[in-house]
């Protein structure tokens, strides 16, 4: 897979690094030419760029990678202007770093794919996440277990969860599962929230937009990831 990480401090670096370090290739942007210079020999390529500028956003490979991580922290506009300038360059998957609520609300009305809670969310957990998409988080468990929260992807749809052999097929204990209802956030923005549905029962299918919990070691999880990878 390939990455855009916009914003090099060190929670955006550290992500860069994590990700090349799963064999991923990591392309990075920042305005400052210090932060760039200290990791471009970590990732595959570096630019010094201001992104608030929609001729230098431009100028980004943006239509040849996967992803954009836009890990800006430090600068709430800047932030919030590269997001939108992404959308009306037609990025179509966008991560976003979060500073407060309010920042995430105004995200939320963005409509990213994911905001990012680095206070929450460590830069190394989220490099596992990325690899399973949208509404994707780990917890770790010990050295070698986790609990994984990731979207059911589209290989999965319409298998009854009665039928899901993720045990069998993964090593993933299956936990539970939710799907997506639409309500309103602070700002009265439109949201998904999840309810929990029953998995034990023979009739529910497993749908798009449905999350699954599972247990599972490293090993069982990459070997999902490779799995939806291929699937795509």
């Amino acid at each position: 897979m390939r990455y855009l990480i916009i914003g090099l401090g060190i929670y955006g670096s550290n992500l860069a690094r994590d990700l090349t370090d799963m064999g991923h290739e990591v392309i990075g942007a920042d305005r400052s030419a210090v932060l760039v210079d200290t990791i471009k020999d970590s990732i595959s390529t570096a630019y010094v760029i201001d992104s608030t500028d929609e001729t230098a956003l431009a100028a980004l490979p943006l239509k040849a990678v996967d992803l954009v991580i836009v890990a800006i922290g430090e600068n709430f506009g800047a932030n919030i202007k590269t997001v939108a300038l992404l959308k009306k360059l037609g990025v179509k998957h966008i991560y976003a770093r979060a500073a407060d609520p309010v920042h995430r609300s105004i995200l939320e009305g963005l409509s990213v794919d994911r905001i990012i809670t680095p206070e929450q969310r460590a830069a190394r957990d989220l490099s596992l996440e990325i690899a399973l998409g949208h509404r994707a988080e780990v917890m770790k468990v010990d050295s070698e277990s986790y609990v994984i929260c990731f979207r059911l992807q589209q290989v999965f749809w319409g298998v009854p969860y009665a039928k899901l052999n993720l045990s069998g097929e993964f090593g993933l204990t299956l936990i539970g599962a939710s799907r997506p209802e639409h309500g309103r956030n602070m700002l009265g923005i439109s949201v998904d929230t999840l309810r929990p549905i029953n998995v034990s029962d023979p009739a529910q299918v497993v749908e798009d937009g449905d999350v699954a919990v599972v247990y599972g070691t490293r090993k069982a999880y990459l070997k999902l990831t490779k799995h939806i990878g291929n699937a795509n």
